[in-house]
C-alpha cells in the first residue's frame, strides 16, 4: 500500500478491519504484513500479506479487499499483487501530501522558540484531518509529516499561508505522495 503509515497503526488501521471481514465472510485471512523503509528509515510503503480460501472466486474476493481499503482510507498507487501470477491490481483513492521540515540549517532560535507538535495541530486544522493516525518520520536532519486526503492541491493550498509564515516552516519542501 502507498501509504506512510507506522506498523502498529497498520495493523489497527487497515489489517484488523480488513481481516475481520475476510473471517465474517470465510473469504480467507491475514497472514502478515510490513513496513519497507528507504535506506534514510523513511517509510517508503506498506503491505499486507492475505491468503484467500481455496473454494472462493479470487476475483470477487480481491475487489472486496480493494473496496474495503479504499473506504479505510487507501491512497492512490497502491496495489494488488497476486503472488502466482505477479499480476497487479491498482487501487486507492486519497492523494497525499508530505511536508519536510528542515532540522538542522535554521537559526537556533527557531528551534528553540518553535514546535513541531504546533506545526502537526495547524496543519490537520487547515486540511481538515481528523484521522486518528498521525504519520511522521524524524531523521537526521528534517522531519516529515504526511497527510492523506481528497485532493493534494487542496491540502497543498490550505497549508500555503501557514507553511510560508510560521518560522519552523521555513526551508520546507512539499511533495505529492500519492
Amino acid at each position: 500500500m502507498n501509504d506512510k503509515i507506522m506498523p502498529i497503526d497498520r495493523g489497527e488501521f487497515y489489517e484488523d478491519p480488513l481481516d475481520d471481514f475476510l473471517q465474517t465472510n470465510n473469504y480467507g485471512e491475514i497472514t502478515g504484513g510490513g513496513t519497507m523503509q528507504a535506506q534514510s528509515g523513511e517509510i517508503g510503503y506498506c503491505d499486507i500479506e492475505i491468503l484467500i480460501y481455496n473454494g472462493n472466486d479470487y476475483r470477487k474476493v480481491i475487489g472486496d479487499i480493494a473496496n474495503i481499503l479504499e473506504d479505510l482510507g487507501a491512497p492512490k498507487g497502491s496495489h494488488i499483487t497476486i503472488e502466482n501470477t505477479k499480476e497487479q491490481i491498482t487501487f486507492g483513492k486519497k492523494e497525499g501530501i508530505a511536508i519536510y521540515l528542515d532540522g538542522i540549517n535554521l537559526p537556533n532560535s527557531v528551534y528553540e522558540q518553535s514546535d513541531s507538535n504546533v506545526v502537526l495541530e495547524e496543519l490537520s486544522k487547515l486540511i481538515s484531518y481528523d484521522g486518528d493516525v498521525q504519520r511522521y518520520w524524524q531523521g537526521n536532519t528534517e522531519t516529515a509529516l504526511y497527510f492523506y486526503g481528497d485532493s493534494f492541491d487542496e491540502m497543498k493550498n490550505a497549508i500555503s499561508e501557514f507553511i510560508s509564515t510560521y518560522p519552523l516552516c521555513q526551508n520546507a519542501r512539499i511533495f505529492q505522495i500519492a
